[in-house]
């Protein structure tokens, strides 16, 4: 469909003032590799047709790929502040469940020294807590894998966008999950495991 350029902007940009004046050029070029001559050839046309000096330009020119390289930026930047984010939070969870872990061990010292003097060994009461602190902490990456993903999807809904899980980022979580509960499960399993079966049972 071909129209006059002032009636397009009249009627369907809205534009009333100025409206023979042209805002934005589009220049297509057929390889990336061109781009910064063809660049260099529309500064010089557009310097030619304002009848400008170099460095006089009242115009800017611009290229996808750097437009691309300055989005890259701000996104790796936001990559790590997220991931600096995330780390903090597993600290503080891992620290969180080693807390109740240490309260646990604590509070069942009676239950470990009957179970030592009944026969267990350090390594089953090494992995008796162990596989505790790792199923709190699974369940705590499950919950909030879930919330995440309502979170998401109720953001999604809202400012109608396509709503895109990956599996592999879900598994990713709740491995990490499983991983902090065997870092910040360690020391408490560890602690269990060598109390001594006598002095456990005399606690009350």
């Amino acid at each position: 469909m071909l129209a006059p350029l002032t009636t397009v902007k009249r009627r369907i940009s809205g534009r009333q003032r100025r409206a023979d004046t042209v805002s934005q050029i589009s220049v297509k070029a057929v390889s990336d590799s061109v781009l910064p001559a063809v660049e260099r050839e529309v500064s010089e046309v557009l310097r030619q047709r304002h009848r400008v000096q170099e460095g006089e330009e009242d115009f800017t020119v611009q290229n996808l790929s750097s437009i691309t390289e300055a989005a890259a930026q701000t996104t790796q930047v936001f990559t790590y502040l997220l991931g600096g984010i995330s780390a903090v939070s597993l600290l503080v969870g891992g620290i969180g469940i080693m807390n109740i872990m240490l309260v646990s061990v604590t509070e069942r010292t009676r239950e470990i020294g009957l179970r030592k003097a009944l026969g267990a060994r350090q390594s089953d009461i090494l992995h008796q807590f162990g596989l505790e602190a790792v199923t709190l902490s699974i369940a705590g990456g499950v919950v909030g894998l879930v919330l995440g993903i309502l979170g998401a999807w109720l953001m999604t809904s809202l400012f109608n966008l396509p709503l895109v899980i990956a599996p592999q980022n879900a598994i990713l979580a709740i491995g990490f999950s499983g991983l902090v509960g065997v870092m910040f499960g360690a020391y408490p399993a560890w602690r269990a495991a060598q109390l001594d079966p006598i002095e456990a049972l005399r606690r009350e």
